[in-house]
């Protein structure tokens, strides 16, 4: 079994786009890692005020396809659905 690495941004496209993302981060960050099978998980906003950095680690391609359900089916998921993913 390998763990499963990603690295990327969310990039905002205006100002009320970074307010959902601040509302909704703490949460979103709290469910992720109490999720089985999580390592690592970070999301920060960079110097560029609509980019943010986010870094993930699971231990399996299991629990990373989990977790992305769980954020697809979420809060989180349905208040950013309209912000880009730079994976």
């Amino acid at each position: 079994m390998s763990t499963v690495e990603l690295v990327g941004g969310l990039v905002c496209e205006h100002d009320e786009q970074v307010r959902i993302v601040r509302r909704h981060l703490p949460r979103y960050i709290e469910l992720t890692r109490a999720e089985p099978g999580y390592l690592h998980f970070d999301v920060e906003q960079t110097v560029d005020p609509l980019v943010w950095t986010v870094s993930e680690t699971f231990v399996s391609q299991a629990a990373f396809d989990a977790h992305h359900a769980r954020v697809g089916a979420g809060d989180w998921g349905r208040a950013t659905a309209g912000i880009k993913r730079d994976l």
